[in-house]
């Protein structure tokens, strides 16, 4: 936390300071400027092919941006060792667009095997977290199950599972309600906030990109919104639903005419 005046601030975990992406002269991102605070939720928005996506993974170091810094911590990420980065990703976690599931591996397993590889956790002491994982999620029922064995949403739920599992500070979710119904959809979304606050009553943090105007409400302390590389903070859920921007305005109520 940090302090100004009388008032307690949370503490700036990642801020992106006109960060630019470009692949082959093509301008993907254009300087983006966002501070991502402790323990809040952060839902990214806009039309599909916006950015979105693309962004989570450059503020979770799996790209790296052509223009422009990335702060961890307050220090740039291009001035931290290999050991300082390796750190910062263990404290990390990603939900995919698609799960990336391994169809070999029972959901158990799914579990399992992220926190020995990358946490290097002994077999039993992972299997024991991801038991006590999947029955959080509503999947003990489906431990022995494969991938292919259960529906989209269990796969949904599985996918979280083994992101928490992690037990990370934060957490990205790539469209974490696509391809469901609004009813699983929603449920997902519940199941994202109930698990947001870890042991302790300490909220992780949350970077959420979904194109479901609903969902976004649902899981936001505050909004951001994409268009064509271009970022703009519409704040809260009430600010965002009264913004005056004009693209802001046409995708939040869905409307086919407009600048979009």
């Amino acid at each position: 936390m940090t302090h100004r005046g009388n008032c307690i601030l949370p503490r700036t975990l990642i801020e992106l300071r006109e960060v630019n992406f470009a692949i082959e002269g093509r301008a993907l991102l254009k300087n983006i400027n966002l501070q991502l605070h402790e323990g809040e939720s952060l839902a990214l928005i806009g039309p599909s092919g916006s950015g979105k996506s693309l962004l989570l993974k450059l503020m979770a170091g799996l790209l790296e941006p052509t223009g422009g810094e990335i702060f961890y911590g307050g220090r740039p990420r291009s001035s931290l060792s290999s050991a300082e980065r390796l750190e910062w990703s263990r404290r990390q976690s990603m939900l995919f667009q698609r799960n990336a599931l391994f169809d070999s591996m029972s959901s158990l397993e799914n579990v399992i095997f992220p926190q020995v590889e990358s946490r290097g956790l002994d077999h039993e002491s992972a299997s024991r977290r991801a038991t006590t994982t999947l029955e959080a999620v509503g999947l003990a029922h489906a431990a022995s199950l494969y991938p292919d064995e259960i529906s989209g949403g269990m796969q949904k739920r599985l996918g979280i599972a083994r992101a928490i599992a992690l037990e990370p500070e934060l957490i990205f979710y790539d469209d974490p309600t696509a391809g469901l119904d609004p009813i699983t959809s929603r449920k997902i979304i519940v199941l994202i906030r109930e698990l947001q606050k870890q042991a302790g009553g300490v909220r992780s943090t949350m970077v959420v990109v979904t194109n479901e105007m609903a969902r976004a409400y649902q899981v936001a302390d505050r909004i951001a919104f994409m268009d064509r590389g271009e970022l703009l903070v519409t704040g809260t859920v009430p600010e965002t639903q009264a913004h005056t921007d004009p693209r802001v305005r046409q995708f939040i109520r869905g409307e086919t005419e407009g600048p979009l």
